[in-house]
């Protein structure tokens, strides 16, 4: 994961501070790889995985199409050169003057999970496409999201039908399997739900067009994971399946598939120690922590590779923890990690897999630490 690109920049430019290095090289192979796999789905980019200016220049000039969750994540792409027709604002929870700003700015295709959201859109954005979120039940995702997107198929039959009759196109139906998805037949339930509300409206006259797949799709931290291609090979044989020849216009919306693998950060040890004289198990306290950056540690739900120099000597478990003063600032306490007995304080770690969902979720000044600096080379 560390490239070899990355590496050198680290080793010549030697930047202070924790620090998240991209390599966009990867980013522009894994946007080829999507392709490649599912060559009839129009990829909509997650913005919110990594928003950094290089990386929405590189995939809109790849052709890429932008999922946005805000008002100001749909600029950044266009200020990336995306046209308005290559960006959906995706988010199903958005203030009205938001909508009506999107619309200004040529947006017309928008998410909902429920009437109140549809009436907003026809208020402030007439005539625009809509599409209803329905609710998965997120097995087999590392990062498992919530009920707080989506609702159940029978609802979105009626917010569907609702949107048709207040002027606006019901356009179709998406999902999310949850994030750093692992098992391939978790779009074959999903398309199997969106099946039943093309179904029952299409027995009313409303003919549904776009199926949006949503993300998912991981990238490698400790375990191997299965390549695009098969993903890929799951979800068409989940669409003949559940549509038969007549498929639907499809999207799919990869954020940390796409830049995940891609990005590095740099950290230091700042301290090492134990809570007791015959504790076995030492505190790692690095420089970067959930605040920083690295919040899907959460749960100790994604559990991120560590590079060190002393790596291949013998190791012993430890406690990771940021360096906040914070109690829940601590990433891997219920399964300690690993760690050479041999790392000490000042050493640098290397957190792979970390370019997707860091950069921005890093605090602006908790404990007067500052924000994740990034580098896109």
């Amino acid at each position: 994961m560390a490239t070899q690109r990355i590496l050198d920049f680290l080793a010549t430019r030697r930047p202070n501070g924790p620090c998240l290095v991209v390599d966009l090289d990867v980013v522009r192979d894994n946007f080829r790889a999507f392709e490649k796999a599912l060559p009839d789905s129009r990829i909509y980019y997650a913005v919110k995985a990594n928003p950094a200016p290089e990386i929405l220049r590189l995939l809109t000039a790849m052709g890429s199409s932008f999922d946005t969750a805000s008002v100001v994540e749909v600029e950044m792409a266009m200020d990336a050169g995306a046209p308005a027709e290559r960006i959906s604002f995706g988010n199903t929870i958005k203030k009205e003057r938001d909508i009506a700003r999107a619309y200004q700015l040529g947006i017309r295709l928008y998410a909902v999970d429920c009437v109140e959201e549809v009436e907003k859109i026809a208020r402030v954005a007439p005539g625009s496409r809509v599409f209803c979120r329905v609710l998965t039940d997120g097995e087999g995702a590392e990062w498992p999201l919530s009920r707080k997107f989506g609702c159940v198929p029978a609802m979105a039959v009626d917010v569907l039908r609702h949107a048709k009759g207040l002027g606006l196109e019901a356009y179709g139906v998406s999902f999310h399997v949850g994030s750093q998805q692992i098992d391939l037949s978790a779009w074959d339930r999903a398309l199997g739900d969106a099946k039943k509300v093309f179904a029952t409206l299409a027995e009313e006259g409303i003919v549904l067009k776009m199926v949006n797949m949503g993300g998912g799709f991981p990238t490698r931290y400790l375990k191997d994971v299965p390549a695009a291609q098969a993903y890929g090979q799951a979800i068409f044989s989940a669409l003949r399946k559940h549509f038969g020849n007549a498929l639907p216009e499809t999207i799919i919306e990869p954020g940390r598939g796409m830049v995940g693998n891609a990005g590095v950060i740099k950290s230091e040890v700042v301290l090492i120690s134990k809570k007791a004289d015959n504790d076995n198990v030492r505190w790692v306290f690095l420089d970067i922590g959930k605040f920083g950056g690295l919040a899907e540690t959460m749960d100790e739900a994604i559990r991120y590779p560590l590079v060190t120099r002393h790596d291949g000597s013998e190791t012993a478990p430890c406690v990771l923890a940021g360096p906040t003063c914070d109690s829940a600032d601590v990433m891997y306490e219920k399964t300690p990690y690993p760690l050479p007995l041999s790392l000490t304080i000042g050493d640098e770690v290397l957190i792979e897999g970390t370019g997707a969902y860091t950069t921005t979720y890093s605090a602006v000044a908790f404990n007067g630490f500052e924000p994740l600096r990034s580098y896109v080379i």
